[in-house]
């Protein structure tokens, strides 16, 4: 059977391949350690799990809005308003199956065959082949380490044409865990104003923040940044809510619209339960929220001097997300290794320790960690990469 044009050029999720290999070798038996996780160690808090039951008790299983639910939509307006100072109208709000689906919707929606969305290098794996899957054409910023993986207003603003339709920004990011300033945020926000482009602000992580920094929402600058930004965000790294598939976006009126539009025709709504989670956890108390972002920097804390001392590592502090994206091309080739990927595959085979390889973000030189684990698996997973190094290095 031929397939479809459009899913043949498809890459694989890397995240998930090497997921998958690591289960399969703990199947056996063998003690692997995966940091290859992208969601929180957490369970969901029990408030939002109490929540849930409560409505699947009350009858609350039935279809809702393709949208969502008004009240879930209600919490989400006085969750930007309360964080952001960002205020919305419902008809300007869609709840989605998780925010990966609804960045897929946008896509759909906005893009036609060859038009252009910027996205930088190093990216989330689903941007570029998201984009694809529309017909539209992913075009490539390097945003280099000695840039902490940030893109400059003259590299977006040379890379514009007359066929791009957005920019896609990713802060705090996955995979280098870096944050946009303020003031790097305006002087993108004046580059998109001037070239009347779209901006996709993916902020699924804006409650993982540590240290000093401070997280912006770009459509917080000014009416202008607003109007032409989409903000995607959801439950799932918040509140340790990944399996409830609960996203949203948050931007123009009409855009909105054809994606809910869509949205009738694709999933009909999103799961009803897991909306009435999705309210408790915007309303209800934010204790476990603050709690699970105080261990992420605690376990960062603890590591990043340990995974600085390892030879040919490389290693810029994260602000933000629970990600470490060192580049590891130095010690890939003192240890006899071709290519990051090859010496993934040998860290994974013989130190039995499961990283994804840069390539997947488009940032061949790297892998991602996460620390997304317990603070002893931690230790010992660096530990364990550590001795592969030492065990290999040749000068």
């Amino acid at each position: 059977m031929k397939l479809a044009d459009r899913v043949q050029s498809l890459t694989p999720s890397t995240t998930l391949a090497i997921t998958a290999k690591a289960n399969e070798l703990k199947a056996q038996g063998v003690d692997v350690i995966g940091l290859g996780a992208g969601e929180p160690d957490y369970n969901t808090p029990q408030n939002i799990l109490d929540a849930a039951k409560r409505s699947m008790d009350e009858g609350k299983t039935k279809y809702t809005p393709a949208g969502g639910l008004p009240a879930l939509k209600q919490a989400i307006q006085d969750k930007l308003q309360r964080d952001q100072g960002l205020s919305y109208e419902k008809n300007e709000i869609l709840v989605g199956i998780g925010a990966k689906h609804v960045l897929y919707t946008l896509f759909q929606v906005l893009l036609n065959e060859g038009d252009e969305v910027i996205i930088p290098i190093p990216y989330w794996v689903s941007y570029p082949e998201q984009v694809k899957l529309a017909g539209g054409s992913p075009v490539y910023i390097e945003a280099t380490a000695g840039q902490s993986y940030k893109i400059t207003p003259q590299q977006l603003r040379e890379a514009i044409t007359d066929r791009t339709k957005a920019v896609i920004i990713n802060s705090p990011s996955n995979p280098t865990g870096m944050l946009y300033s303020k003031e790097e945020l305006e002087a993108l926000a004046e580059v998109c104003r001037e070239a009347d482009i779209l901006i996709v602000s993916d902020e699924i992580y804006e409650k993982l923040i540590y240290g000093d920094a401070v997280h912006t929402s770009i459509a917080e600058l000014s009416e202008d940044a607003k109007n032409r930004t989409v903000i995607i965000n959801g439950v799932s790294k918040s509140h340790s809510m990944t399996g409830w598939r609960i996203g949203y976006a948050a931007g123009n009126k009409n855009l909105i619209k054809a994606m809910t539009d869509l949205a009738s025709h694709s999933t009909s709504n999103p799961t009803t339960t897991s909306q009435y989670a999705a309210i408790e956890a915007y309303n209800g108390p934010q204790d476990a929220v603050e709690e699970m972002r105080q261990a992420f920097e605690s376990r960062l804390e603890a590591i990043f001097p340990k995974l600085e001392q390892i030879p040919g590592f490389t290693v810029l502090r994260p602000q933000g997300a629970f990600y470490l994206l060192p580049d590891v091309s130095e010690a890939a080739a003192k240890t006899g290794f071709d290519s990051v990927d090859d010496f993934v595959k040998a860290l994974l085979e013989e130190a039995n320790v499961a990283v994804i390889p840069g390539s997947g973000f488009g940032a061949h030189s790297t892998i991602r960690l996460s620390y997304a684990t317990s603070l002893e698996l931690l230790e010992q997973a660096v530990e364990r990469i550590s001795q592969f190094v030492h065990k290999h290095w040749k000068e």
